[in-house]
């Protein structure tokens, strides 16, 4: 794993696992915390709303330090932007279990959100700017199979000490490990200079993210983030109903997303971003429709057909930007990652809507218990539908712009 970019005195190595470490921290707080929100609710008294807002706090943070991390990453480099996610992810880890009740709890989980961001602008460009071609989509794939890697782990982990009743406390201890890790890997170490170009500036990644294309993959990226996000939120609860086990459906999904992202830069090399992430969009809606229609041991093969639509939407999206739209620098990849989390954050009230007006549509039908909640969880799927096959039209779009740009390198 050498650089590619002529980065003297850089260990590419060392700073590629210290940006997975990084984000299995990332995936720990998602996953982690989730876990933990029962017993949050109970130890605080706190409601469901108030477990909400504590939720969004997370989705808050993560575009807010994204996108400022993309504005001034060429000028204070991705060294700084990680020493600030390190310092913001120990505080926010020790507030959580110091918190003392909601006011606490909210801080702490910005404070984790504005990490989770930092991670991410500052990794992302950092490989980018390290290595090209097809070892960067490699990697880029392989440092982002790290998320639903980590979730994997962070389910189980959260799952075990649960079960062995270890304390909430615990579990939020266990996140502060990779924080550790990747803390370590980092120091001392020298750091890829961000590249000098047009897109080295703010002026220069403005003017680039102002064109037909970026503001198409912006469109494109709010509903590949909620196509990934938005379904398994809501999943769990109609598998549970279905007959399938939800954690093994968990594991399976976010494990195949992970094996998927290991292997990815091959497939990118051979169908380039836009054929791939063609695909993921066909094989997305096959999936969130069989979600929404079968039950029992069928739940496993949509959970199979539905990670390996998803898992490759997130990497290949910021891949896309760097290679293809490469003046919008790092700012570019930010502010696409950052519209991404927003989207989704936005969009789950909305979901939320579809599911209450489903419930009342299926209790009005004469249908309770169990067989309303899972009516009403398939119906919202199948609305759901709509985000993934929307994308199949316009990746399909993207794949001929690309190809007439391959085509016409002067027009690029």
């Amino acid at each position: 794993m050498e650089n590619t970019n002529n980065q003297s005195g850089v260990n590419g190595k060392r700073l590629f696992y210290g940006s997975c470490f990084a984000l299995i921290t990332t995936a720990f707080s998602f996953s982690i915390r989730a876990g933990i929100l029962p017993e949050l609710g109970e130890t605080f008294d706190l409601s469901a709303q108030q477990l909400g807002f504590i939720n969004q706090m997370w989705f808050l943070g993560f575009p807010i330090s994204m996108v400022l991390g993309g504005i001034f990453y060429h000028s204070i480099g991705p060294k700084r932007i990680m020493i600030f996610a390190f310092f913001a992810h120990t505080i926010g880890i020790l507030l959580t279990i110091y918190s003392g009740g909601y006011t606490g709890l909210l801080i702490s989980t910005l404070l984790i959100g504005l990490g989770n961001g930092c991670t991410e602008a500052a990794c992302n460009p950092m490989i980018a700017d390290s290595y090209e071609g097809k070892t960067m989509n490699t990697l880029m794939n392989r440092f982002h199979m790290w998320f639903p890697g980590g979730i994997v782990l962070g389910s189980l982990i959260s799952y075990a000490m649960t079960s062995l009743n270890l304390g909430w406390e615990a579990q939020i201890w266990i996140i502060l490990i990779p924080t550790v890790v990747y803390a370590y890997l980092f120091y001392g170490q020298k750091f890829p200079t961000p590249r000098t170009s047009e897109g080295a500036t703010l002026k220069g990644n403005l003017k680039a993210m102002f064109t037909p294309l970026f503001i198409f993959m912006a469109v494109c990226m709010t509903l590949t983030a909620t196509s990934e996000f938005g379904p398994t939120q809501w999943a769990q609860l109609v598998l549970a109903k279905s007959g399938a086990e939800p954690m093994v459906i968990l594991a399976l999904i976010t494990g195949l997303m992970a094996v998927g992202r290991y292997f990815g830069g091959e497939f990118v090399h051979k169908f380039d971003q836009s054929g791939v992430l063609l695909g993921s969009a066909i094989l997305t809606t096959i999936g969130i429709f069989l979600f929404s229609t079968q039950t029992g041991a069928m739940a496993y093969v949509s959970a199979v057909i539905f990670a390996l639509g998803v898992c490759y939407f997130w990497p290949n999206m910021i891949g896309f930007v760097a290679e293809k739209i490469p003046k919008s620098g790092a700012l570019g990849m930010s502010i696409i990652g950052g519209v991404g989390m927003f989207s989704t954050s936005m969009f789950q009230p909305i979901i939320g809507g579809w599911i209450d007006g489903a419930n009342e549509k299926a209790a009005a039908s004469g249908l309770t218990g169990d067989a309303l909640e899972l009516a009403a969880g398939q119906a919202t799927l199948q609305t759901m539908i709509t985000f993934p096959a929307i994308l199949i039209v316009l990746f399909t779009i993207l794949l001929f712009w690309v190809k007439q740009i391959k085509a016409q390198p002067a027009a690029a």
